[in-house]
């Protein structure tokens, strides 16, 4: 079966903490993996997700943790609303 990787940076304004890390993550750049498979048997060329993991540092080793999607999205509309407009 056919598989790709898409990566996207996310951008968190506020401490963090998600499901499979340890601990709050400071406010940054993440950047996040999103690994899909080919959907066969169909006439068309469709994709679906079947990971998601998240690039986190710890020191200078940088590692990969797998995390829900739906949770991170959640995180992500929390940090719009805990973000203070004009700074």
């Amino acid at each position: 079966m056919f598989t790709r990787t898409k990566k996207r940076t996310v951008q968190f304004k506020a401490p963090f903490t998600l499901t499979g890390l340890q601990g709050v993550y400071p406010a940054g750049d993440y950047d996040i993996l999103d690994d899909e498979e080919q959907i066969t048997g169909i006439s068309w060329l469709a994709y679906r997700r079947v990971s998601t993991m998240i690039e986190v540092a710890s020191g200078n080793k940088k590692s990969l943790v797998d995390i829900d999607p739906s949770e991170l999205d959640a995180a992500l509309e929390k940090d719009k609303l805990l973000a203070v407009p004009g700074l």
